[in-house]
């Protein structure tokens, strides 16, 4: 197998298992938390707390349209298709990882918008009354995998080289 597979391989693996785990947690918590809607403490720190956002990262571009969901779906199948193109061509598996999170975050997400209109969140960490933007399993793929191919791409050169895949 060509490491251009493997890579291709292991990145839609993580995207499948990202998306799968995401739908199965908002399921859960649908029927947790937000049916009745309720609020469960989990530590000082962290509630599950039941939130549908209509818009994209952190609530921008919310709106009550019938066609916003549609309109961030087709968005989200653009960036899909551009993130599929990139990993078919992935250098490492460190890049190969962190695409996938982000594909299986985008088709989690993008699964809510088309089924209910909005996405589904409930991951509410807080501290000193200040809460973070209630999120999701995929929020966080999204964000672990964008981070960690922002920080690659700030790697000197030598460095980028421990994580290539020998050729």
């Amino acid at each position: 197998m060509t490491p251009a597979v493997r890579n291709l391989r292991l990145g839609l693996g993580v995207a499948l298992a990202v998306a799968s785990l995401d739908q199965a947690t908002k399921a859960w918590m649908l029927a947790l938390i937000f049916n009745p809607p309720r609020v469960i403490e989990v530590t000082p720190f962290f509630n599950l707390a039941p939130a549908w956002n209509r818009g994209v990262s952190f609530g921008l571009l919310a709106h009550d349209s019938p066609w916003a969901p549609w309109l961030l779906s087709a968005l989200a199948t653009v960036i899909v298709v551009f993130l599929l193109r990139w990993l078919a061509r992935a250098e490492n598996l460190v890049i190969a990882v962190a695409l996938g999170l982000v594909l299986g975050g985008a088709v989690g997400n993008a699964i809510d918008r088309l089924r209910f209109g909005a996405v589904v969140d409930f991951l509410d960490i807080h501290a000193l009354g200040w809460h973070f933007w209630a999120f999701n399993l995929a929020d966080a793929g999204i964000t672990v995998g964008a981070v960690t191919l922002l920080l690659l791409s700030f790697l000197p050169e030598r460095l980028s080289r421990v994580v290539d895949q020998p050729k």
